[in-house]
């Protein structure tokens, strides 16, 4: 059981949803994630928290963008992630449960292989047809990091609204 209400998950999954499957693809296809996206992202909790959290979590809430955003900063000066990547992140940190870190943490590693490795197999199999421009596929080294951290979320959400408490 985690530790997010179902309620609070059912609340935020019909808007946030979507915008987890806008980020994936435009991180696939322009390896940016726009910084609309991740207002819109900040603006579905400060909007849709009010209803589904009780104030003082509400509140608290707002100190997990404070901590990832931090982080994520020092990340994109190292060179670890990109910029809005650290952005998303950030944005995502308010609508995690503090009691659900560690699955949450488990998640986004499981979520980061899986979407690397089937990243890397359309990339060189007749499924790259499908989208032959997007910049993921000639970039090298670097991976649409977005992939994972909308998918983390998405599934974060969902699964909180089936086993939430």
């Amino acid at each position: 059981m985690l530790s997010i209400s179902a309620t609070a998950a059912l609340w935020f999954a019909p808007f946030v949803l979507p915008i987890c499957l806008y980020v994936c693809f435009t991180d696939m296809r322009e390896l940016r994630i726009t910084n609309q996206a991740n207002l819109l992202l900040l603006i579905v909790f400060v909007l849709v928290g009010l209803v589904a959290l009780p104030f003082d979590q509400y509140l608290w809430r707002y100190v997990h963008l404070l901590v990832v955003l931090v982080a994520g900063v020092a990340l994109n000066a190292g060179g670890v992630m990109g910029a809005g990547d650290a952005k998303f992140a950030a944005a995502a940190a308010p609508f995690v449960h503090i009691g659900d870190l560690r699955f949450v943490m488990a998640l986004l590693a499981a979520t980061i292989l899986g979407a690397f490795l089937t990243h890397r197999i359309a990339k060189y199999t007749p499924l790259r047809r499908l989208a032959p421009d997007w910049k993921s596929w000639h970039s090298g080294k670097r991976f649409p990091m977005g992939l994972a951290l909308g998918g983390a979320l998405a599934i974060y959400l969902v699964t909180g609204a089936v086993y939430g408490s």
